[in-house]
């Protein structure tokens, strides 16, 4: 089974009863796994099965339920992703549609106060009926044409949406007053005429319509992290992995690769959210859409298009944005179902109040659409996707790369942290303080073995080994939370945490808190090491700034309990454990979480992968190409420890700003609808209803947009 996972801009969402729609077409496409619809970000996230289904064939049932996603094939040049492709058309496709609707609402706008003033503030005149329904005509057939078209659409499919809602309203209230100008005497009142409410219609429209703009452009600002990220990508990159790129000062560098020649500082702000630019030369590492400072830099190409760092980032944040969490689910579930049950209120009303002595046909009508006008499932649809994109967006601005909406819905919740040592609360670079070789002859196995090695120690070691040729060794093993074993001349060799006979000076080490690293042969102790890791900078105030949140600490380490305990008193952490092996530290997590605690693990993502998996949610410190994206939920890509408590204010002010909008979604329909209806002693003018609809997913909108900046 090829399963893949793409996204896909969608065309037409104008609502939550919307998203529900296209989400239902393209689940019951055989093959789709998953299917999340965003109507934050306009786009589909869709898991299927690539033997079974294609994009193709996902794009023919979305089009059959009266929408449409933006499709484009493979690529032949290979640094062109076709999901990036998509995504520029449909920025552009976006973009025009907000110059239409923009052009729409100032029209409308000047035909709702010319109809308002011609109808209400001038005194009749020949032709003055006329007049009216012609502005009023354009307003609601050409401003608002995308209502009806939307709206004919969803009903072909025996669907409805807001633009039903909207189209429905407009449209009653055009031709509930073209009757009556045709016809004044039929349902006028005795001793007067009949009512136009030519003004509503166009107000309505007028409206919505700056509704619409509002939300548009506050949805725009969401995604504005995912834009500025795709636009430091290369748009065409011709450089082929083993290639040699030269990169001029000032210019972004357009692939990941190594530095073979120059010298530079370079800014990578863009993928750490670190504003210092970082010194790169021979031998160090650069990635795509970075920028280039004043020195020249010629670099071999390791990744190129979409393979690059940069490209994956952009696909993690999109992902992560178009993802939803459970509260979501359920509010969509309610969506689904919100206009059709609106529609039997709507005319619900219309028949209570025939009912109602002395209220008659104009008035029924009058509250009819003022239910129509003012109910919104847009603010209940994008009460949580805003907020969750600004959040994702926000952290990947920082260089926190949430993998989806649930990590980042999760983090609010954790209590206590439980951090690795080695590369994540020190610099993970240890360095040789103090060493015995009681075997010269033997650096060079030591040598081959390290350089075998993935461990943190393994660079460090290999340089203390000298300038020697490493021998041929045989039997390569790495024992996880033991150290690594190898086989030379038929005889085994061990580097590790244990010695076949006692050393005094390490002993001193070990009291000291220092690592202690043995050399041994099956038979003899060759070598003694002590090894010292400093260490970061921000460790003592995060740890502190984690106790302010009420966030309890913890260390794990597989050093010795005297060297992770001596750690541990550096930072003020009074809960630890050395000497850890993998197992314990899953075992260590599942204790804390019997004890009711919600727990978050900070690791390398990779040594600490079974402990990652274990917690409530797992934290990876980032360290250039090697990022475990795939191994956490939560990736730190420079590697700062001080995101760690950032991540967690980020997420209580992202949950903080889902709960506001829903309860002030919920809390509109619950009070706005009934008083649209004259529930509450009163009738509601339907260009007021409209107004506050309007006004209510644009607020939802600008409250998630806080998250920006926080």
């Amino acid at each position: 089974m090829s399963t893949i996972k793409r996204t896909f801009p969608v065309e037409g969402l104008g609502c939550a009863a919307c998203v529900a729609r296209v989400e239902g077409a393209i689940k019951a496409v055989e093959g789709v796994k998953e299917c999340n619809v965003s109507l934050a970000s306009n786009t589909a996230q869709v898991e299927y099965d690539n033997a079974v289904t294609n994009a193709a064939q996902l794009r023919k049932a979305v089009i059959a339920a009266g929408y449409d996603i933006i499709v484009e094939e493979d690529s032949d040049a290979e640094s062109e992703d076709p999901e990036f492709v998509a995504e520029e058309k449909a920025d552009e496709l976006r973009s025009k549609e907000y110059r239409n609707i923009r052009r729409d609402m100032i029209l409308a706008i000047i035909l709702a106060i010319a109809v308002f003033i011609i109808q209400m503030g001038v005194k009749d005149f020949h032709g003055k009926g006329i007049t009216i329904f012609l502005l009023a005509a354009v307003s609601v057939f050409w401003c608002g044409r995308r209502f009806h078209t939307s709206a004919i659409k969803q009903a072909r499919h025996f669907s409805a949406g807001m633009d039903t809602l909207v189209s429905i309203s407009t449209l009653i209230s055009f031709i509930f007053s073209t009757f009556n100008l045709i016809f004044p005497s039929v349902l006028a009142p005795e001793g007067g005429t009949a009512p136009l409410y030519f003004d509503s219609a166009t107000m309505i429209t007028a409206f919505i319509l700056i509704g619409r703009v509002l939300e548009e452009r506050a949805k725009y600002g969401t995604t504005e992290s995912i834009r500025k990220l795709m636009a430091l990508r290369p748009k065409k990159d011709k450089v082929k992995v083993g290639e040699t790129v030269k990169v001029k000062p000032g210019s972004r560098i357009p692939v990941d690769g190594v530095v073979v020649e120059g010298n530079s500082f370079v800014n990578e702000s863009m993928l750490t959210g670190e504003p210092l630019a970082v010194e790169k030369y021979e031998g160090k590492k650069v990635f795509a859409g970075t920028l280039n400072g004043n020195g020249a830099l010629k670099v071999l190409a390791e990744r190129t298009g979409s393979d690059t760092m940069l490209s994956g980032i952009i696909r993690m944040v999109r992902e992560a944005q178009g993802s939803k969490p459970a509260i979501q689910r359920t509010v969509d579930k309610v969506a689904a179902v919100f206009v059709p049950v609106v529609l039997l209120i709507a005319i619900a009303t219309f028949i209570g109040w025939l009912t109602v002595p002395g209220a008659g046909f104009a008035k029924a009508l009058l509250n009819m659409v003022s239910v129509l006008v003012i109910a919104c499932p847009c603010a209940l649809g994008l009460a949580t996707p805003t907020a969750i994109v600004a959040g994702i967006g926000n952290g990947a601005d920082k260089g926190i790369l949430i993998k989806n909406a649930d990590a980042l819905q999760l983090a609010h919740k954790i209590d206590a942290v439980v951090f690795d040592k080695t590369g994540t609360l020190t610099i993970g670079e240890p360095r040789i303080s103090h060493s015995i070789w009681f075997s010269e002859f033997s650096r060079g196995i030591l040598k081959a073995m390290e350089m075998n090695s993935g461990h943190p120690l393994a660079a460090a070691l290999v340089d203390e080994a000298g300038d020697v040729e490493p021998k041929k060794i045989s039997d390569f093993i790495n024992i996880p939370g033991k150290g690594i074993e190898a086989t030379y001349m038929s005889t085994s060799y061990f580097i590790g945490n244990s010695s076949p006979r006692s050393c005094p000076e390490a002993e001193q080490w070990k009291k000291e808190g220092k690592t202690v690293v043995y050399f041994s042969s099956e038979s003899d102790l060759l070598a003694v090491f002590a090894v010292e890791d400093e260490l970061r900078g921000s460790a003592v105030d995060v740890i502190e700034e984690l106790k302010g949140l009420g966030i309890e600490n913890y260390l794990l380490s597989g050093d010795t309990s005297a060297s992770t305990g001596l750690t541990a008193r550096k930072l003020g952490i009074d809960k630890f454990e050395g000497s850890a092996f993998p197992a314990d530290k899953v075992a260590y997590i599942k204790e804390l979480q019997k004890g009711r605690h919600k727990v978050a693990m900070v690791g390398d993502g990779i040594n600490d992968s079974a402990a990652l998996a274990s917690a409530d949610l797992s934290v990876a410190m980032g360290g250039g190409s090697d990022i475990a994206m795939d191994s956490a939920m939560v990736t730190i890509v420079s590697s700062d420890i001080a995101k760690v408590p950032q991540l967690i204010v980020l997420s209580r002010n992202t949950n903080r700003i889902i709960r506001e909008n829903l309860f002030w979604a919920f809390i509109y329909n619950v009070l706005m609808i009934p008083m649209a209806a004259g529930l509450f002693g009163f009738c509601l003018n339907p260009m007021i209803a409209a107004a506050c609809m309007a006004l209510s997913s644009v607020c939802v909108v600008c409250n998630s947009l806080r998250l920006r900046n926080k």
